[in-house]
């Protein structure tokens, strides 16, 4: 899968702007981009994170001042009071609101780091 990913990625000129990385249940793996990060898209995943406070603990210190996260989960499979959860767990990193932008079928949130 990360061979596809960075295959396509090189292909279309962007290899140098996109870092996938495998993760496990513990960690992200991303504690040497503290503070580098401009962009992180969380699409349909941190449901599958044991503890959502964790991975956006992790997110919010791998990003810049101002860095933008894009959060969107299965509304069928994730229930308001689950997003309503991540949000929180989301906040309480240093993450907030940006916005509520639309995504069809998905709960979704732009979250900046303040």
């Amino acid at each position: 899968m990360i061979a596809s990913l960075k295959g396509r990625a090189a292909k279309a000129n962007l290899l140098d702007r996109i870092d996938a990385r495998v993760t496990s249940v513990e960690t992200l793996g991303i504690a040497d981009l503290e503070g580098k990060v401009d962009f992180t898209l969380a699409f349909a995943m941190v449901h599958e994170f044991p503890d959502a406070r964790l991975f956006f603990a992790e997110v919010a210190r791998a990003s810049k001042q101002n860095a933008r996260v894009l959060l969107a989960e299965p509304r069928g499979h994730v229930r308001d009071e689950r997003f309503a959860a991540e949000l929180a767990a989301a906040a309480a990193t240093g993450l907030s609101m940006a916005e509520r932008p639309a995504i069809k079928r998905s709960q979704v949130a732009l979250l900046f780091k303040k």
